[in-house]
């Protein structure tokens, strides 16, 4: 038995070769946490910016989507269709249902055709809870969830009802208030709107209320009754019985400086709304009805977006990310920041391509092809909408077929 002694220049090799095997593991190490903290002060920025608007709000996460080789698909994405839910209401600061949604829109994208779908569902549309089966109009279901569980909890309610409603999965949903509409309108200087008549509302805005020291001080003469039972004996009888009477109890008073200065006007032709008339604009309705006002919020959003292109705020996603920092305490969402990127990166592939834009209205129609019927029997529900069918299934097929069905012809123009 023999051992084979190591020749020095083989010990030599060896001992070159590990040593070479070190300094490349070091390199890789070294790449490796340069890569890690370039990546993550790139995410910390950029998580700063969004993590004021997101619910889900995970920086490592946002890191680790970085990484070359990590599936960043969106949810919706493999599919060829993304599903955007959006909600806009007063804000919380209004104790008077500045939570209840005064629009909701559900806002497709078909990556296969280039096409983007706008689908505005109404307000009045009577639907059942998420969880306890009491019935309420559409625009309470974000507000209840709210009350339930706060905001996460809202986003997931209405993500539910909305896609049980529309028949397709809601990916993601963008929650924002009127501040952060005006934001976005003041940051690009006006929307540029083109009307074919002059506009006016001048019920909506300068209503009764009852008269207070601060806002209702000017008086009507009128009075909001208030119905009680009075306790009545008959005196010859004897006999006791109640009646209900109507006693006028609360004196009411027009708001000495109402919204939209009471009554609200814009004339025929091109002009540039600021972001006050704007507001007043996409909010009027008693003048017309809840789906006209639908139709012209769809117009000026795709004027604001318009604008926004041409002026390149959204071509640039460190702009993007400004602008979302100036309205991050008005706007929430169930994205996360790489999520946010990935689908900003998407749109402006889509809209680089010339989109196909279809603009749609779920509406209650006078002809008997109506899928929607209203009812006012029950004056504790006041004006609902209820399907005609009893259930949802045309409702679906507006939203499936809505980038191959014909455009709603009368959502051409803002009017």
């Amino acid at each position: 038995m023999y051992f084979r002694k190591k020749s020095s220049a083989g010990s030599d090799f060896s001992s070159a070769r590990k040593t070479g095997k070190k300094k490349w593991l070091k390199v890789l190490i070294i790449v490796v946490v340069i890569f890690v903290l370039v990546g993550g002060a790139a995410a910390w920025r950029t998580g700063k910016l969004l993590s004021k608007i997101s619910i889900n709000a995970n920086l490592w996460g946002s890191v680790a989507h970085m990484i070359p080789g990590v599936n960043n698909e969106v949810k919706g994405e493999k599919d060829g269709r993304i599903n955007v839910l959006l909600l806009a209401m007063r804000g919380a600061s209004d104790p008077n249902g500045g939570m209840l949604t005064d629009s909701s829109m559900i806002v497709s994208l078909d990556l296969k055709d280039n096409k983007i779908s706008y689908i505005s569902l109404p307000r009045d549309l009577w639907v059942t809870d998420v969880e306890s089966g009491d019935s309420s109009k559409l625009n309470a279901v974000y507000e209840q969830g709210v009350a339930k569980g706060g905001v996460p909890q809202g986003i997931a309610d209405a993500e539910k009802k909305f896609g049980e409603i529309a028949g397709v999965t809601i990916d993601y949903t963008i929650v924002g208030n009127y501040q952060a509409f005006t934001d976005a309108i003041n940051a690009i200087g006006g929307v540029p709107v083109n009307l074919s008549k002059p506009f006016e509302e001048n019920a909506q805005f300068d209503q009764m209320g009852v008269c207070d020291s601060t806002t209702f001080t000017k008086p009507t003469g009128q009075y909001q009754n208030k119905i009680k039972s009075k306790h009545m004996t008959k005196t010859a009888t004897g006999q006791s019985y109640e009646v209900t009477v109507k006693v006028p109890m609360y004196p009411l008073c027009y708001n000495t400086n109402p919204e939209c200065h009471g009554d609200f006007k814009l004339p025929a032709g091109p002009q540039t709304l600021n972001a006050a008339d704007a507001l007043c604009f996409v909010r009027s309705r008693d003048n017309s009805s809840d789906f006209d006002r639908a139709k012209r919020q769809q117009m000026v959003i795709e004027a604001l977006k318009s604008k926004a292109l041409s002026i390149g705020t959204l071509t640039d996603f460190n702009k993007v990310n400004a602008l979302m920092d100036s309205v991050g305490n008005n706007v929430s969402t169930d994205m996360q920041s790489w999520e946010m990127k990935r689908l900003y990166d998407i749109y402006m592939g889509i809209e680089k391509n010339n989109p196909a834009v279809i603009n749609r209205v779920v509406e209650a129609t006078t002809d008997s092809s109506s899928i929607l019927t209203p009812n006012t029997d029950d004056p504790k529900k006041g004006y609902i909408l209820l399907p005609t069918s009893g259930n949802y299934d045309q409702i679906h097929e507006i939203v499936l077929n809505t980038f191959t069905d014909p455009p709603q012809k009368d959502i051409n123009e803002i009017q």
